[in-house]
């Protein structure tokens, strides 16, 4: 009888447990990030480096079965250096509210689990900086509105979340020649504030 009690408590445990991750949930938390971005141009315009940035706001998760939705909105500081081959360099600068609307499925039980996550983003510009015009890069030609596509990979321990995502431009941020586009890696940590 001694060794039958914690045998039947574990399975309760796990029976628990593994409902949990079937029926529907719904949770909120506050979202910060770390990003490096950079311009991928249409031929040898220019190269660019890596520069940090920021990312802060709120996410939503949706999920039944163990797939979920993600809604997020954020506002985003993406920063780069660009360097044309004849030298000239240009710092460039955007503040957007980005809105991720992810795929995913997690995978483990209880308060720890992994997450693989994939959908689009629609970014809106508030505001933008170059410091001077360079060759195939017109500082007053920024677009107001953009799409990427996010790619990442997550973990969730208790009500913290990690994320490390790639996001890679879909559209031409500016109506240059070079045909820019902003691709970026990010590293971020959610706290979940409600869960049901």
């Amino acid at each position: 009888m001694k060794k039958i009690l914690p045998a039947l408590l574990l399975i309760c445990g796990s029976v628990a447990t593994a409902n949990a991750q079937l029926l529907p949930g719904f949770e909120i938390g506050l979202k910060g990030a770390l990003n490096f971005s950079k311009f991928k141009s249409d031929g040898k315009y220019f190269n660019s480096d890596n520069k940090a940035g920021y990312q802060a706001g709120l996410y939503g998760r949706v999920g039944v079965l163990g797939f979920h939705v993600q809604p997020e909105i954020y506002i985003t500081g993406k920063n780069t250096t660009v360097k044309t081959e004849g030298g000239e360099t240009t710092d460039v600068k955007f503040t957007s509210v980005d809105i991720p609307v992810l795929l995913g499925k997690r995978f483990g039980l209880g308060p720890i689990g992994a997450r693989i996550q994939t959908g689009p983003i629609f970014s809106f510009k508030v505001d933008d900086k170059q410091d001077k015009a360079i060759a195939n890069l017109d500082p007053n030609s920024y677009k107001k509105t953009n799409t990427a596509w996010a790619f990442g990979v997550g973990a969730d321990v208790s009500s913290l979340r990690v994320d490390l995502r790639y996001e890679m431009g879909l559209n031409k941020v500016n109506d240059s020649q070079a045909n820019p586009k902003i691709n970026m890696w990010s590293i971020g940590l959610g706290y979940r504030l409600f869960s049901l």
